[in-house]
């Protein structure tokens, strides 16, 4: 695996002479019970010393997650969402709190969601609000900050630091699994072309490397390839010597 990612390798060596620092973070999705996946998400993490920030479903979510994280370290809970349930028309791409309900309804369930998870997890709580499939109406995000919330996370590059004033924006920039294959390990030498380009893009100025870069994974989906690529890239970032691990809302 180790010489599919060569490409990044290279890049991050290059970060090294330059005497550049890489911050990233780490979102997992979709977490709502204690599984096996978890606990083995969990204990790579630990592995590595990796802050996680699990995006927790709050209406399915179970009192025994918490239970489960409540002596871990390093581990956070970001609100997913509501019921990670899709409202928009079938000619149209997945979304919870995309444009096709009232404003006020998806309000109330974003503010009902954080009050959850501020009970469920206490100070294992972060004000982020992960919207299920990576989309959130301009509408919602006007109003996030009004539920409590301090930070967006979707998907991609940002393109401005606060989407709303007070609304931090903290996005993830890189997926393994391959989604629209129906699952398993996106190619491992697209990916390393993938990640090397947006690390370049960063070092030459042409990226907003004031955003942490964001590793997004879904453990309840992992197959052993993915578990396995997710290992040795955290193992390669972490040996350079050019990254550190930053949290998602600042020091």
């Amino acid at each position: 695996m180790k010489q599919v990612l060569a490409p990044i390798i290279a890049e991050l060596e290059r970060w090294r002479d330059q005497g550049l620092i890489l911050p990233l973070w780490w979102r997992d999705d979709d977490a709502i019970a204690p599984t096996p996946a978890l606990d083995r998400l969990l204990a790579l993490a630990e592995g590595f010393d990796a802050p996680l920030h699990l995006a927790v479903i709050p209406h399915p979510a179970e009192a025994a997650l918490a239970d489960r994280l409540q002596d871990t370290t390093h581990v956070f809970a970001i609100q997913h969402g509501w019921q990670h349930q899709n409202h928009a028309p079938l000619n149209e791409k997945k979304a919870e709190f995309g444009a096709h309900r009232p404003t006020q309804i998806m309000f109330d369930e974003v503010a009902r969601g954080w009050q959850r998870l501020e009970r469920l997890f206490g100070p294992q709580a972060l004000p982020v609000f992960a919207p299920p499939w990576n989309r959130v109406s301009p509408a919602v995000v006007n109003g996030l900050a009004g539920c409590g919330l301090a930070a967006v996370s979707t998907f991609l590059p940002r393109q401005t630091k606060y989407l709303s004033p007070n609304l931090l924006q903290i996005n993830t920039h890189l997926d393994p699994t391959a989604w629209r294959a129906g699952g398993g390990l996106v190619d491992p030498a697209v990916l390393a072309a993938e990640i090397a380009a947006q690390l370049t893009e960063r070092r030459q100025g042409r990226g907003d490397n004031s955003e942490p870069y964001g590793l997004l994974t879904h453990h309840l989906v992992h197959d052993d390839g993915i578990w396995s690529f997710v290992g040795t890239l955290v193992e390669i970032l972490l040996a350079s010597d050019v990254c550190e691990w930053t949290p998602p809302l600042g020091g």
